[in-house]
């Protein structure tokens, strides 16, 4: 640890607080204050070193570097990643782990297969929306996710337990930054989901329940661990939510396209059919402008300079998603929606991090971020060829406090009709 310097430090004996108070411009705000990519504080009683840019998430996606296991708070393990989820593990442990995941989140038939039962949900969504006086957008987009993520990865389902399993669902991500009520809501939701899937699981186990040989869930009840033994009950249900509690936080980057179709209105003639160019550079421009996930966090696994900075092992460390996303030295006017930037994109796995950075089987980049990018384009088609509505006056702002945020009325729409000529 010779020749380092010492690294920008934010005063104070605990500055969890100022990061509440300032949410996904926490890391951004701190980084233009010291005039640096890194700097050091002190977060719920630890040490932390938080990281913004290229350069930062390259390093922090360095396995050999970081760690995840025993990185996350607690609160976040009992709310948004579950015990022993493929987000805490390291190593050959993880990659076996990713594999499962991977196998079925990037396998085209299965995307194809997604593809279908979304647009399938949307149809049938859109039928009760032209009977309806207005529609908030959240809430029912929350629910064809939420149809949409179980029969995808085919876990069965009663109708009448759909609005409690979206709710359920919902409070995990919701509450992923609170404390208090909201905090307790999505860890009691949490317990309550993974008591049913184990039970389900069970049940598939015992032949009890019927399901179809190559549904997901019927893969992950009978994955096997490195020794050989099939994953307990409890794994396979936190990795079944790792699948089902994304699908439905894609709710939110809906409502943010719905957004940003009533905030420029002139994108939305350029947008044609599903699979078209500008659909995808649409899709990702609302990913990468719009605030999803503030941060990622991970643990020094041993001690190492960058920059001329000591990183000492064990150190909680935080990558700034938001501002690398919105950072002006990798994205042209960072703070303008424009699609049109990724039409020569050079595809970097550090530079566009919406749901995380670095290498998909290796690393700890979201295994579900080509099923986000599929359902996105399906709703983005139907939202801008299948159907006309209004957008009353209404409050259509969003917090870069609130964690996760989204537009503040949820986005009600009116007089919701079929497009006399749909594409």
């Amino acid at each position: 640890m010779s020749n380092t310097q010492q690294m920008p430090q934010e005063e104070g004996i605990d500055n969890s607080l100022n990061l509440l108070r300032e949410g996904y411009m926490y890391i951004s705000n701190r980084c233009d204050g010291f005039n640096s990519t890194v700097f050091q504080t002190r977060l719920l009683g630890n040490k932390a070193i938080c990281m913004t840019g290229k350069d930062a998430a390259t390093i922090f996606y360095d396995t050999e570097k970081f760690i995840r296991k025993d990185a996350a708070p607690n609160r976040a393990i009992q709310t948004l990643f579950g015990k022993h989820s493929v987000q805490t593990l390291d190593g050959l442990e993880h990659q076996h782990r990713k594999k499962m995941l991977l196998l079925e989140t990037i396998d085209p038939q299965k995307l194809q297969e997604l593809t279908q039962i979304v647009t399938s949900e949307w149809e049938n969504a859109v039928e009760q929306w032209i009977q309806m006086d207005e529609v908030i957008l959240y809430e029912s987009s929350r629910e064809i996710m939420c149809r949409t993520a179980c029969k995808w990865v085919g876990v069965p389902y009663e109708e009448k337990n759909i609005k409690q399993l979206t709710t359920d669902l919902t409070a995990m991500f919701e509450s992923a930054g609170a404390v208090g009520p909201t905090h307790w809501r999505g860890r009691n939701a949490r317990n309550r989901i993974e008591k049913w899937l184990c039970t389900l699981i069970d049940h598939v186990r015992a032949g009890e329940v019927n399901l179809s040989d190559d549904s997901i869930f019927h893969n992950f009840s009978f994955y096997r661990d490195l020794a050989g033994q099939l994953l307990d009950p409890e794994t396979i249900a936190v990795e079944v939510i790792n699948l089902l509690r994304p699908i439905v936080a894609v709710s939110i980057y809906i409502n943010f396209m719905a957004l940003a179709l009533h905030h420029y209105p002139e994108e939305s003639e350029k947008i044609t059919k599903v699979d078209d160019d500008y659909t995808k550079w649409f899709v990702q421009e609302v990913r990468r402008f719009y605030p999803f996930f503030p941060f990622t966090i991970a643990q020094v696994k041993q001690s190492f300079t960058w920059k001329g900075y000591p990183f000492e092992a064990g150190t909680i460390t935080l990558l700034d998603l938001y501002g690398t996303n919105h950072d002006s030295d990798i994205w042209k006017n960072p703070g303008l929606f424009v699609p049109e930037r990724f039409m020569n994109w050079e595809e970097n796995p550090y530079s566009f991090i919406p749901q995380g950075g670095g290498d998909y089987l290796l690393g700890h980049r979201c295994a579900g971020e080509w099923v986000t990018i599929e359902i996105m384009k399906v709703s983005l088609h139907f939202l801008a060829n299948r159907i006309t509505y209004h957008i009353p006056d209404q409050d259509l702002s969003f917090s870069l406090v609130n964690m996760p945020s989204k537009p503040r009325s949820n986005i009600i729409m009116q007089n919701i009709q079929h497009k006399t000529s749909p594409t």
